[in-house]
Parts: C-alpha cells; structure tokens; sequence
C-alpha cells in the first residue's frame, strides 16, 4: 500500500499559486485552509498546521507572509498543493523535488484532458515527482478534504460534517455539489478526495488507504474509467469494508464526454459491470443511491439471508414494498404459525391486521402496536431484515415510532431494519430522531428496498 497520510495528514503545505484574486482558485485554496472555506458553516475550522502561501508578485496574503518561491521557505514542507498554470506546472515540479516535497496536488487543468501537448506536460511533471519519490494527486482535480483533520485542500466550498463515508471521486465538480448537499442534510464524510486524471495516485490506491483508514467504515466511489483493471480487482476483492460504485460513462455518448473530461477511455461497461460483480463491488445508478447505500452499509449488519419482513401501518404501501422487493431480487418470508400466535397473543392487533408478509397492521397502530408486530416477526429465524412503514393518521406518533425502532435494533443487533416514514412535515420529527441515532429512514419504499439490497451484497 501507497503511503497517503502526507496527503490526508500532513504537518505543513505549501500552495503554489496563492492569490489575492478572491476569484481565483489559488486564493479559494488559500481561504479554504486558514478558514475551512469560502461559505461559513459550523464545520469550518482551519487548518492546525503550518500555511505557506507562494507567489512570486506578493508579500502576504490573508496577513500570512508570501513566499517567492517553494525554495525560500526555511521549513519543511509535507505537501504542496499546485494551482498555476499548466506550462509552469513542470518547474513548479522540479522546485518541489529540490524541497523534498513528499505529496503534491496538482489543482491546474490544461493536461491530458486538454490536447496532446497537455498529455506531454502531464507525463513531464510525473517524471519529474516520480524520480524524487514525490506522490501526485490528479492533475485536473478539486483536491482533497479531511474534515476529521480540519483540512480542506482544495477549492470545495466549505467543510462537510465528520463522518464514516470516505468518498473516492474521479469529478471535482461533483465532488464540490456533494459538500453542499452534505451540509444540507447533514451528512458526514471521513475523508473525501478528488483525483482527476489519475496521473500517479488513482482509484486503486485510494481504496487501499481508505481501507485501512480507522475513520472511514464504507467506500463511495465515482468513476468514470478504472485503468489497470486487474490490479483494481485485486485490490477491491480483498477490501474488508464495503464499496460503493457509481460508474459513468456506460454508453457510448458518456464514454466520449469521460475521454475529453479526464483523459481516460471509460472503456466497456459490461467489462465493468462484470469485474464489480466478481470483486464483491456494489454498483448504484444514481448518486442518490451512492450515498444512501454507502450509509446503511457503514451503520447497519449485513443482511446474512435473503428472507425479509415488512411492518406496515398502510396495506398499498405494504403491496408497494412488496413489488419493489420482487424488481430488485429480494423476497419476502412466510410468517411461521409461531409468528402469528405470537401477534395474536400479543393483545395489541387489530382484529383486521393481514395475518402476512407485508404485515399490515392497520392504520391506527399506536406505538405499541409496532413493537409488538416488530419484535414477533424478527423473533423469527428466518427473517434476515425488515422493512418499517409508517404512513401518517391523526393517532400516528413518528418520534414513539422511531424510539421503538432503535428499541429493535438493539434487541436484534445482527438484524438490518430499514424505515419508511412516508410524508414531509408532520414525520419530520421521526425522521431527524432515527436519522440523529444512525438509523436509515426514507419517504419511499424503493429506497428503502434498494438499501436493503445493498446490505445483500455487504461484505461481512
């Protein structure tokens, strides 16, 4: 494995093309460091180690005093991070080998990507950090954010919460729309990395480390292209923690927009697909789905069997789930003769509850009602997962349903139970409550079903 913390931990970094442009990259680096970004949040904190902005046209910028060159600081510098213009990149580079620079991002765009002279570029300043034992993140890349660490080296907008999701990217724009979305629903990442054209540093090696990572419990990864397949295949076979894939480029007009977008041939997407399957690889369609897959893989068991239960205060949206359930492959248990002797002794049924998988246990259920119908169908063995519904009546209590499903969860800890709390305003509340505990919670039932497929494929 690739020593990566120069990266993701470093004591000190130097940002080549620091500017006091407040609309240049090289100045939202800069910020991004001393403050944690550009946009205030309440996870912004800056950066604990040593800043040296380097411009040769200034003095200081953000009152932190500039250098001429990477070669005037005294100090050691662990990692720099580029942001100048393509054709300087090379002597910038060779700077950085006399430095004993350990780690370097390359911000700048205009390489691979660009045309062939960019390729040669790219390939020059490669050579160079190659020969001096010096690692490369992209070029063309956002850069990376370590919120764990308070260090955001890149040009994303703000810092998104501390999580357990490390997220791979091969887009820095969507990586920047990602910490937006992560700040808006509150959704916390270990680390997340943007590596674009994967000049040194790529997908392989970014598993690896994240996989050893103690802060990071699942893997989300974009890809356009995977080069050097079998070695990725290798890599992601013996992974301990779950990943996450979304691909792009499966057809022929995203596989042009992959070449002229990060230089890399996106290649067939059967070939993919099928690699994916063989390493024990969970593919998604949609970026949705990335992250809510990655999140229920990171807090909840592995689903050991595939039999589900469904608890569900609404009969359509039971026969719903139930579909869904036979789209994606699931299937649904037979609750056992001791399972209804235990719901019809329970005291708590209605007289018209469904007496199957979907339980339908009537619109007016109280609280106690869903605690009895969960603990009597998870009690059965072969239930492997459930799938709680709640729809909304004038009696429903989402926060007293939501505090019976965490009640469940510790009571059947190598069981996955997955909610569906369908409405908006009035359900708010239970969601939050589930979603403060690490508990998935959807307002629609495919993507609960399609969380609890994911959980199928779950490596143990």
């Amino acid at each position: 494995m690739r020593p990566l913390d120069s990266f993701f931990q470093p004591e000190s970094i130097a940002i080549i093309g620091a500017s006091r442009d407040e609309k240049s990259v090289g100045h939202g680096i800069l910020v991004n460091l001393v403050k944690g970004g550009m946009f205030a949040t309440r996870h912004n904190e800056s950066f604990k180690g040593y800043i040296y902005p380097v411009n040769p046209n200034a003095d200081e910028i953000l009152g932190i005093k500039c250098y001429k060159s990477i070669l005037e600081i005294e100090e050691k510098v662990e990692l720099a991070v580029i942001a100048v213009k393509a054709n300087i990149v090379p002597a910038v580079m060779k700077d950085c080998a006399k430095k004993k620079v350990k780690a370097v991002i390359i911000i700048s765009s205009g390489f691979a990507e660009f045309n062939e002279e960019g390729k040669k570029l790219q390939e020059e300043a490669v050579s160079i950090a190659k020969n001096a034992g010096i690692s490369v993140l992209g070029p063309n890349c956002l850069g990376l954010v370590n919120p764990h660490a308070s260090l955001n080296a890149s040009f994303a907008p703000a810092m998104p919460p501390k999580g357990e999701i490390g997220f791979i990217s091969q887009s820095g724009a969507l990586a920047d729309s990602i910490i937006d979305w992560a700040l808006w629903k509150n959704y916390g990442f270990s680390k997340l990395v943007s590596y674009g054209n994967s000049a040194d540093i790529g997908i392989t090696d970014l598993i690896e480390y994240f996989d050893a990572d103690k802060e990071t419990k699942a893997i989300a990864v974009y890809a356009e292209s995977i080069p050097k397949g079998r070695e990725f295949m290798r890599v992601a076979s013996k992974t301990k923690k779950p990943i996450v894939i979304l691909k792009a480029g499966q057809y022929e007009a995203g596989m042009k927009a992959a070449k002229t977008h990060t230089g890399n041939l996106a290649g067939s997407y059967e070939v993919y697909k099928a690699a994916f399957k063989q390493s024990k690889i969970h593919e998604v369609s949609n970026v949705d789905e990335l992250f809510e897959a990655a999140q229920v893989m990171a807090y909840q068991p592995k689903l050991k069997g595939n039999s589900i239960g469904i608890v569900t205060n609404g009969g359509g949206c039971g026969v719903i789930t139930a579909d869904n359930c036979f789209q994606e492959g699931l299937n649904l248990a037979v609750l056992s003769e001791d399972t209804l002797k235990k719901l019809d002794s329970s005291g708590k049924m209605h007289p018209a509850y469904s007496r199957s998988n979907p339980l339908d246990i009537v619109g007016d259920a109280l609280p106690d009602r869903y605690e009895a119908a969960i603990n009597a169908v998870l009690q059965q063995k072969d239930v492997h997962g459930l799938i709680v519904i709640e729809t909304l009546q004038t009696m429903t209590d989402p926060v007293e349903n939501a505090k019976v499903i965490l009640k469940a969860k510790e009571k059947f800890p190598s069981k996955p139970i997955i909610a569906v709390f369908m409405g908006g305003k009035f359900t708010r509340m239970g969601k939050l409550f589930l979603e403060a505990h690490k508990s998935p919670v959807y307002a629609y039932p495919m993507k609960a079903v399609l969380a609890m497929k994911a959980l199928l494929h779950k490596k143990l």
